[in-house]
């Protein structure tokens, strides 16, 4: 597309139902040059009917945090309050960004709305979503704001010890604001949110995917944000949450089977169709209400624990697309896991469909 015809085409994103006119005010052009951008448009199928109805070119919509990971890794075990050797690296990051990341790996076409600074880190955030075949387009640029950024420490297994972050920014992210992208979301065929969003925006974007039926699938990222939602987590389609997650929304503790049974009926009985409960290298225990399976971790070496649990939930979403039926699902969420934990970046290089499918179909057998 030329880039007037990017300009008109966001325009027309932000609000579907703008005139003629008002985009040739917005352009400083003329009101028949709009109708012959909106022609090509139309011809180049962008546009589908009156009300300029856009074509659904990404059906899975992410609205989450993006970051720079910066991840500090000590040779040996952490001393704390000492100098401890070792190596650093620093990444593109975030919970969204990341889901994002991997469903475009996986060939899915994914739109991200986040929300950047306008300093270096931003900008060179969403060029590489861009690279990534990831639609930015309704993300917002925040003057005079730092983009958010994550630090993390592990250990010499690279197992995090703690981590640190400056995610301020994530504040903007109002439901004013959500209430401005109703129109595009309204376009999804699946939504997904993290809990780096404030908790009256996640309500409001859960609220609104309830009236639209749009299948709602959330990250809860940490325990402390989990409590966000705890008192309308029944709102969402599908959760994954770690153990740890699992107990401080049910009240539930997990000491075995029986109460990891007990924690699904939980959720399931609050609204939720489907849960995966994360164990870490035990697996995944999972239910959709007819089914309660343990699901074993594929034997690996574990490289990086940073990502895994975003490539699940990728991996999840993409089954959910392709309708796979629950236990498939999960393995070819941990199929996308594997690959993460071997991976010495958070998104494995190396993920594709062809090499998740090989792990899943040695999980499934």
């Amino acid at each position: 597309m030329a880039t007037r015809e990017q300009e008109i085409l966001k325009w027309i994103r932000d609000n579907p139902l703008i005139s003629q006119k008002e985009l040739a005010d917005k352009a400083n052009i003329t009101r028949s040059s709009v109708g012959v951008h909106i022609s090509n448009l139309v011809k180049k199928g962008k546009i589908i009917g009156k009300g300029y109805v856009l074509a659904a070119e990404c059906p899975i919509l992410v609205v989450g945090g993006s970051n720079i990971d910066i991840a500090a890794q000590s040779y040996d075990k952490v001393k704390i309050r000492d100098s401890n050797p070792g190596k650093i690296s620093t990444s593109f990051g975030g919970v969204g960004r990341n889901i994002a990341e991997n469903l475009s790996r996986l060939g899915e076409s994914v739109s991200l709305i986040t929300i950047v600074g306008d300093d270096v880190n931003g900008k060179a955030l969403l060029e590489h979503c861009q690279t990534l075949d990831i639609d930015v387009s309704q993300s917002l640029i925040l003057p005079n704001a730092t983009t958010s950024t994550y630090i993390s420490i592990l250990d010499e297994e690279q197992d995090m010890q703690m981590a640190i972050s400056a995610m301020d920014i994530y504040q903007a992210f109002t439901p004013e604001w959500i209430e401005n992208k109703k129109e595009r979301i309204k376009q999804a065929e699946v939504l997904v949110v993290d809990t780096n969003l404030p908790q009256t925006t996640l309500l409001a974007i859960a609220h609104l995917a309830e009236k639209i039926q749009i299948p709602l699938f959330l990250d809860l990222v940490s325990t402390t944000k989990a409590l966000k939602v705890k008192d309308f987590i029944g709102k969402f389609h599908t959760i994954k949450p770690n153990k740890l997650e699992a107990e401080i929304l049910s009240g539930i503790p997990i000491t075995d089977e029986a109460s990891m049974i007990a924690n699904c009926h939980y959720f399931l009985e609050q609204g939720v169709k489907n849960i995966f409960i994360s164990l870490g290298k035990a697996g995944v225990f999972y239910s959709d209400g007819k089914v309660f399976r343990h699901q074993v971790a594929f034997t690996t070496n574990v490289v990086n624990a940073t990502g895994a649990g975003d490539a699940f939930m990728a991996g999840i979403i993409y089954a959910f697309q392709h309708k796979m039926p629950i236990q498939e699902a999960c393995c070819f969420g941990v199929g996308c896991a594997t690959l993460a934990l071997q991976s010495t970046e958070t998104i494995s290089q190396q993920l594709t469909l062809q090499t998740v499918n090989a792990i899943k179909e040695k999980l499934c057998l």
